[in-house]
């Protein structure tokens, strides 16, 4: 139940948003609006309010605003107030205002959640490093070294964490060049990423080394030492590059002697001796030790903004690196999600919490924005691109012509849904094992 109805608010809210910008739009140029709609099919709930009828229909997977005189089909008068009596400008805002919406959206919702502040890893950020190397991955074959600096995926520079996912993610079964620095000398490894998830994201097994830290100081063998929350973890014992795991285990293994323990603070290296107590068959130092150093966001509303921003970038940048995968067949077809991944990724985030399923949102709305905006007839930007053909030509396209191009456009979204709703299906445990071909 929770996946359904976080599916129903997250789709309600993106179809709803993106209609109302086409709406809004139109009666702005002063069309007639027949209809708006959210979902499709028999009619659930209806009103009729001046010259609209409003309603929600049984299909949620979609909307539609139907205007007077939008298809060449229609019964036309040659009235004013007709879509297609209009001029092709002001078409085109009626046209591009759905997307425009949709990202508009995105950005908004995601400056909100980044207002409400977030802990955010400081390794995302810095150099790909490798800390650590899972046994039997393809990096462990490859010859991937702890402490190699990764820079190259492809044709990709990596300058951080976040690049290498974003990079190695599209490239699942698929031989690529990868290059890394060891020692300052460049290496240059052809390797093949593995799908690590069931929707074939690419992974070749490295870590970052995760710093643990000081979250909490709370006892007294902690607080006598000068410990402090923030502290970085850089050694224990004479042991550096040290996991959270590893220092716990040297806790326990010291006992009641005191432990040399090399942080960082402020940036600057301190060596501080702390004595863990014993307690309840333990040892423990007074203090919550967290297994990777973050970072806390509390930003203004302005700052919210920027950072939103930032985010729909990198998004927007992924989401084109996907599509052109998809082109030239770099990226597996089966990343692709339909409504049913779609509705299994909104209930789990949703029992996360709201912020995850906001966060979520936003990125689902740039994805719609940005899908309606390529040139695929049917599509909000296939209508934009043939009038601006049409505009640069001088002249419109017989109804002939552009029947076949719609027809063209319908195509390509048929076989998009039945591979996204195969991909679905094959996500689904009780579906998967009567798939024998697979």
């Amino acid at each position: 139940m929770t996946t359904f109805l976080a599916f129903i608010f997250v789709l309600g809210v993106l179809v709803f948003v993106h209609e109302l910008g086409h709406f809004l739009a139109a009666r702005r140029i002063g069309v007639r609006v027949l209809t708006f709609s959210l979902g499709f099919g028999p009619k659930l709930l209806a009103f009729k309010r001046g010259d609209t009828e409003y309603c929600v229909s049984a299909i949620p997977l979609g909307g539609y605003v139907k205007m007077a005189g939008e298809n060449p089909d229609d019964a036309r008068t040659g009235a004013p107030d007709e879509f297609l009596s209009k001029s092709k400008w002001e078409r085109f805002q009626v046209l591009i205002m759905g997307p425009v919406m949709n990202l508009a959206l995105a950005i908004v919702v995601m400056a909100l959640v980044l207002y409400q502040g977030a802990q955010m890893p400081v390794f995302a950020s810095r150099p790909a490093v490798v800390g650590s190397v899972e046994a039997g991955s393809v990096a462990e074959r490859s010859g991937i070294q702890v402490g190699d600096r990764i820079v190259r995926v492809d044709s990709r520079e990596i300058a951080d964490w976040q690049d290498l996912v974003m990079a190695v993610g599209t490239k699942a079964n698929r031989e690529i060049p990868l290059t890394l620095l060891r020692d300052g000398q460049p290496l240059t490894l052809r390797l093949v990423p593995e799908s690590a998830d069931k929707f074939d994201t690419g992974s070749i097994g490295v870590g970052p080394h995760l710093r643990p830290t000081i979250a909490e100081v709370w006892g007294e063998p902690a607080d006598k030492a000068g410990l402090q929350a923030g502290d970085v973890i850089l050694a224990a014992n004479g042991e550096r590059y040290i996991t959270f795991e590893r220092f716990i285990r040297i806790i326990q293994a010291h006992g009641e002697r005191p432990l040399e323990v090399v942080i960082e603070r402020d940036g600057q290296p301190r060596t501080i001796a702390v004595t863990p107590e014993a307690y309840d068959g333990s040892y423990r130092i007074g203090a919550t030790v967290s297994q990777a150093e973050t970072r806390t966001i509390e930003p203004g509303i302005v700052e919210a903004f920027t950072l939103s921003l930032e985010r729909n970038w990198e998004w927007t940048v992924l989401i084109f690196e996907t599509i052109k995968g998809l082109i030239t067949r770099e990226t597996p077809v089966k990343q692709l999600m339909g409504p049913v991944g779609i509705a299994g990724l909104s209930g789990e985030a949703a029992e996360r919490g709201l912020i995850e399923l906001f966060t979520l949102m936003a990125l689902i709305s740039l994805n719609l924005g940005i899908m309606n905006l390529l040139p695929i007839p049917v599509l909000d930007g296939g209508h934009i691109a043939i009038m601006a053909i049409e505009g640069l030509s001088r002249r419109d396209f017989s109804m002939k012509v552009k029947e076949k191009m719609l027809l063209a456009g319908f195509v390509i979204l048929v076989t998009l849904m039945v591979t996204v709703i195969y991909n679905d299906l094959t996500r689904v445990a009780w579906i998967e094992p009567l798939m024998p071909w697979r």
